[in-house]
């Protein structure tokens, strides 16, 4: 089979959105990528270009809980949830719990990663640099924990080591979904209602605890687009 490449990713930001109306979303742009691929699999010479995507979105107050994650991880009863305005959603990434809420950056990258390279760990490891790259923009040095996935302040001191971005991905044949969650404005309360990604010695950040007040998550996203495009040699449209 000829793979036609295409750098071309359509970036569409969702602003706020229910959290099980973007999942549906980027399951129904997941299923036609794979479509694509398997009329392309069937169909030899006749090779469609398969589409990427980058989905920036905001959801309300979600906890989310990887496939193989522990329920153990959620502090609150879920009978309780509604009391802090919160749902909870059993999902099919990798990881196990994470929070997503209010002033937070949430990234799903829906791509065919034929169209880039066929490496799973660079994959995160560049979504990661493209935090890492935006965060150095606001002057605040991050880095990465071994064996753990996300982007960290004071990464090299297990004492204070804070996470400001989680990741959780899904791939079937090379296409991926679900991302990256950037604490921006986050209300990080939140937090306390988990054992945050199944880890329960570090803390959880945001830029604006970093710099000690509320940032433009208008300005970071021109930003993160724009360092996530370069990383993988996208063409944003």
């Amino acid at each position: 089979m000829n793979q036609v490449l295409n750098k071309e990713t359509n970036f569409i930001d969702l602003g706020p959105i229910d959290y099980k109306a973007g999942w549906d979303y980027q399951a129904a742009l997941f299923d036609k990528i794979l479509a694509v691929k398997t009329y392309n699999r069937n169909s030899p010479g006749q090779e469609k270009a398969t589409d990427n995507y980058l989905l920036f979105c905001e959801h309300p107050h979600v906890f989310t809980l990887g496939k193989s994650g522990d329920e153990n991880n959620l502090l609150v009863q879920k009978d309780d949830l509604h009391t802090i305005q919160a749902s909870y959603y059993h999902i099919n990434r990798g990881g196990d719990i994470t929070y997503h809420g209010p002033g937070q950056i949430v990234g799903y990258p829906v791509i065919d990663l034929e169209n880039f390279f066929t490496d799973i760990h660079k994959y995160l490891r560049l979504l990661e640099e493209a935090v890492i790259l935006t965060l150095r923009e606001y002057g605040v040095d991050a880095g990465r924990i071994a064996g753990l996935t996300g982007v960290w302040i004071d990464a090299g001191d297990e004492k204070k080591a804070r996470k400001i971005c989680a990741l959780g991905v899904k791939t079937s044949r090379w296409v991926t979904m679900h991302g990256f969650a950037f604490n921006i404005n986050t209300d990080l309360r939140y937090f306390d209602y988990i054992v945050p990604c199944g880890i329960n010695d570090k803390a959880v950040t945001s830029l604006e605890k970093e710099l000690g007040q509320k940032q433009d998550l208008e300005a970071v996203k021109i930003i993160l687009k724009q360092k996530i495009a370069e990383l993988f040699g996208m063409a944003l449209i």
